[in-house]
C-alpha cells in the first residue's frame, strides 16, 4: 500500500524519504481531503483483463497513454530531466501515472502549502489534480518505470510556481476549498 507522509525541511539528497521527526503520515482519505489528489492500487499481474484499468480509463476520458523509463541508463539527459520533473511546478490537466516498476516519489503541496511526499512503487496509480502544485523525483535506486495517461493528446508544458493566476490554478482552489473534486472509487 502506497505511504504518504509530511517532510521535512532539509535539503539533502532529494532521493531520501525526508520523514518529519516524528515521522508525520498521512492518510490516502487525508492526502484526497488535503490536496485533490487520488490514490489507486492496481494488480499488474491482471492489469489487461481484470477490467480496473479500463474502468477507470472510461470514467475520466483517457483516450492516450504512454509509457516512460527513468533510468540513468535508459533516458537521454538523465540529470537535466530529473531537475526539470523535481521543480515546483502545475499543469492545466490531471497528471496521471502508474508505476509498473521502480519506486519514486511525487511530493503534492497541501491545503496548507506544506509538502505532503508520496512514494509509488508498482501497483501504485495517481491522479494528480490540474492546478496543484508538484514535483516528482526519483528514490535512491535511481528506476521507475511509470505508464502516463492523457485525455486526448498529450499535453506536456510544466508552469512553475509562481503561477496564482492561471485558471487551472484557481479552478484548482476553489475545487479544494469546496471539496469538489471527481473521486471514481
Amino acid at each position: 500500500m502506497v505511504q504518504a507522509w509530511y517532510m521535512d525541511t532539509s535539503d539533502y539528497d532529494k532521493r531520501e524519504e525526508h520523514h518529519k521527526n516524528p515521522a508525520e503520515y498521512v492518510s490516502l482519505e487525508d492526502l484526497y481531503k488535503l490536496s485533490g489528489v487520488e490514490y489507486f492500487k492496481l494488480n499488474l499481474a491482471t492489469l489487461e483483463t481484470d477490467g480496473v484499468l479500463d474502468k477507470l480509463k472510461k470514467e475520466r476520458g483517457y483516450t492516450y497513454e504512454d509509457q516512460i523509463t527513468m533510468s540513468p541508463d535508459r533516458l537521454p539527459q538523465f540529470e537535466e530531466k530529473l531537475k526539470i520533473f523535481f521543480t515546483e511546478h502545475l499543469h492545466t490537466d490531471e497528471e496521471i501515472r502508474l508505476c509498473v516498476d521502480g519506486s519514486g516519489y511525487f511530493d503534492i503541496r497541501d491545503k496548507n502549502d506544506q509538502w505532503i511526499r508520496v512514494k509509488v512503487e508498482p501497483g501504485d496509480l495517481l491522479i494528480v489534480p490540474a492546478g496543484i502544485y508538484h514535483r516528482f523525483t526519483l528514490d535512491t535506486k535511481n528506476f521507475i518505470v511509470a505508464k502516463r495517461f492523457f485525455v486526448g493528446e498529450p499535453i506536456w508544458t510544466p508552469y512553475n510556481r509562481p503561477a496564482e493566476q492561471m485558471d487551472a490554478r484557481k479552478e484548482y482552489l476553489e475545487k479544494l476549498t469546496r471539496g469538489t473534486f471527481i473521486k471514481s472509487y
